[in-house]
């Protein structure tokens, strides 16, 4: 059975009971979860396992090895069966007769599809030869903390040697690929006796021929560095002690709720980019260091991390102390167009013949003293690995900086992998981003029916999407099953009553926060009421202006902070009703607050149209599935109006509307789409009609 873990070590979480009965893959399946399950062990996506078994052959019916090996672009924490190539071993050992030398390895990877074992679809990793030649059954290969702080120091060989005897060997900087598979081999034939290896600047093999003990070796080797690393910096500060002093939390999340914005409009020239926020300890304890501007000039060491951090990051001229956040934000243009020519620089001093054309070069990372950690990428959940991929680098700092030296990669070498062919063509082969990829939308009302519906829109065309209503209850239900058709990434609630200015704003500061800015408003929330004008009492004709005509007007002006703020346009869609053009009896208050949200609409578009912002209206009408307005007495009242009784009253509207069909909140949501998508690029002040006709409506 598994073991307890102690306080901060590493639990050792193999059940006998459960594995006792698996075949050797769907071993290497549940050691590779158990691994990947503890961001000690591994980060998101890093690292590699494999197993060599022996499998009866589709063709010859003879048993043959078959190298198991988690193939390209996986994850250990969440892969499954599928997750693995499968190769023969004999044909990965016949391989080393065409091997031409260093200069050719790249063309290694060519020959990995003909070893391929039972047609297996799952392309290999270019790791494959560095498990294939390793003369064990089990191979582990993690990039812990502990070891990459060990493996970036400058006398890295030395502390290995140190902490781990001739249990562990060392082998110098290599970029992965066929040659380091060679090494692999040449050490495991020159010290038999070793159980693993520490990569320069790289992580950990371990190796054992039992699937249980080689999971054991791997998490006794790492709690041993991280154990030595206890000892050797007790009492010592970190990074050189404290240069700053945090601000309050919530001062933290209002300073990034403005920095964010500023940076994600200058970052979006070429696609929309999401934000992620960290200030967690580690990250606060880095961004107040004394030595911090110094590490975070070196760069990372380990090739997992650059690759999703960029090489270095950018250090954000703020001072906690005198904290002027509108001063910091107007010297960002200089310091990212910086930070620009620097990369550009970097490029060219670097790029060889064959380099592929040089990218983005905006930070992804963004460290702000007192405040804490900004990440940038294409999509939430690229921003948010990144970010802890970075705090997995200041660890490694951390570490590194105590007991030896830090040291990031030759610039030359980080530059080859960053702009490998290989790591090309692997970008090349990403699917085409979704038509809403890095769009962020609020919307309000984003528990009824129209609202989610909307966001279920949004988020199947890759937008991220905050959630705004006053009923906390269906906020959650709502948010709970849109993330579980989209993930937790993608989806954020915050309770915000349209009317209060305060929580209106405070609304803006989650939405900036948890994604960097907004590029589309849905203004949605709603009420609805019925009643002759004299039975209108003033209290109900004031709550239909407040909601329906105030609400609409402030959380539109907060929208238009935040687009100005970003400078890259955005989309506001109203959705009002077919009672702001055509009136209704029993609704005057209903009718004329909706006919204000029209009018507001088309004074919006003028004044947004100069910064990019359009300003569209959808007018749907009797939408009675799943809309929180159509319960209790507005639903009784509009039966009354017109004689008939809450089961008929869907009939009556259906057969009204000219194409004799029911409106649905999903109709309203392909329009909301439309005009908040580029497929609506050129269109501002407009009114879409979803109301199965309704002539009265018609605009004019």
């Amino acid at each position: 059975m598994s073991q307890p873990a102690t306080p901060d070590r590493l639990e050792n979480k193999w059940d006998s009971a459960r594995a006792d009965g698996m075949t050797e893959p769907e071993k290497l399946l549940y050691r590779s979860n158990l691994l990947g399950s503890d961001k000690r062990i591994t980060n998101y996506g890093g690292g590699n396992t494999s197993a060599k078994v022996s499998q009866k052959d589709p063709l010859t019916g003879e048993t043959v090895e078959v190298l198991w090996v988690k193939g390209s672009g996986g994850d250990v924490g969440s892969i499954g069966m599928d997750g693995f190539a499968t190769l023969y071993m004999d044909k990965l050992n016949a391989l080393k007769g065409l091997y031409r030398g260093v200069e050719y390895e790249d063309e290694m990877v060519g020959y990995l599809p003909h070893c391929t074992f039972n047609l297996n679809p799952r392309a290999a990793s270019i790791d494959t030869p560095l498990h294939a030649y390793v003369p064990k059954k089990h191979v582990d290969h993690m990039h812990p903390d502990a070891i990459i702080a060990i493996a970036a120091a400058n006398d890295s060989k030395a502390l290995t040697q140190q902490i781990f005897g001739d249990e562990i060997g060392w082998l110098p900087w290599k970029r992965p690929g066929y040659e380091l598979g060679l090494w692999l081999e040449d050490f495991c034939r020159k010290n038999p006796e070793a159980k693993g290896v520490v990569l320069e600047s790289h992580g950990l093999f371990t190796w054992d021929d039992d699937a249980r003990a080689c999971y054991e070796l791997t998490l006794e080797i790492i709690q041993k560095a991280s154990d030595w690393f206890v000892e050797q910096t007790a009492g010592k500060e970190a990074f050189g002690g404290a240069a700053h002093q945090s601000l309050s939390a919530d001062d933290r999340r209002a300073a990034a709720a403005t920095l964010m914005p500023a940076i994600r409009g200058f970052v979006s020239g070429n696609q929309h980019m999401v934000g992620h926020f960290t200030d967690s300890d580690a990250v606060l304890e880095f961004v107040n260091a004394r030595d911090m501007p110094r590490l975070a000039a070196l760069g990372t060491s380990c090739p997992d991390h650059f690759l999703r951090t960029k090489i270095r990051p950018l250090v954000v001229d703020f001072d906690p102390a005198k904290p002027d956040v509108a001063a910091t934000v107007a010297g960002l243009s200089d310091a990212i167009a910086a930070y620009r020519d620097d990369y550009a620089a970097y490029y060219g001093r670097c790029k060889r013949d064959d380099s592929p054309p040089m990218r983005d070069p905006n930070a992804v990372v963004y460290l702000v003293p007192g405040v804490g950690m900004i990440t940038f990428a294409k999509d939430k959940a690229t921003a948010r690995i990144s970010g802890e991929f970075y705090v997995n680098a200041i660890n490694v700092m951390r570490g590194a900086d105590a007991v030896s030296e830090y040291q990031g990669l030759p610039e030359q070498e980080a530059f080859d992998i960053e702009y490998w062919l290989l790591e090309e063509a692997k970008l090349q082969r990403m699917p085409k981003p979704k038509s809403m990829a890095g769009r962020v939308a609020l919307i309000t009302g984003g528990a009824g029916g129209i609202g989610s519906a909307t966001a279920e829109r949004y988020l199947r065309e890759g937008a991220c999407v905050m959630l705004a209503d006053i009923d906390d209850g269906a906020l959650a239900k709502t948010a709970e099953q849109l993330s579980g058709l989209f993930s937790q990434d993608v989806v954020r609630t915050v309770n915000m009553n349209v009317t209060d200015e305060d929580a209106v704003a405070a609304a803006y500061t989650e939405v900036s926060a948890e994604f960097g800015g907004i590029d589309i408003l849905v203004s949605n929330a709603g009420i609805a009421s019925s009643a002759p004008v004299e039975e209108t009492t003033l209290d109900l004709w004031n709550k239909n202006m407040s909601i329906l005509s105030t609400g609409y007007f402030l959380v539109s002006r907060e929208a238009f902070k935040v687009m100005k703020a970003q400078g890259i346009g955005g989309a506001i869609v109203f959705v009002a009703s077919k009672n702001g053009l055509a009136a209704s009896p029993n609704a005057s208050a209903y009718c004329t607050a909706k006919a204000s949200e029209i009018h507001l609409a088309r004074c919006l578009a003028l004044e947004g149209a100069p910064d990019g912002i359009r300003v569209n209206v959808v007018n749907p009408d009797a939408v009675l599935k799943g809309s929180k307005i159509w319960e209790g007495e507005w639903l009784e009242q509009r039966a009354g109006t017109y004689n008939t009784d809450k089961e008929g009253l869907e009939e009556m509207y259906r057969n009204r509307s000219m194409l004799k069909r029911s409106v649905l909140p999903e109709d309203i949501a392909e329009a909301a789409y439309f005009l908040a998508s580029d497929l609506s690029a050129k269109s501002t002040g407009n009114i879409i009609n979803v109301d199965a006709g309704n002539v009265q409506a018609f605009t004019r």
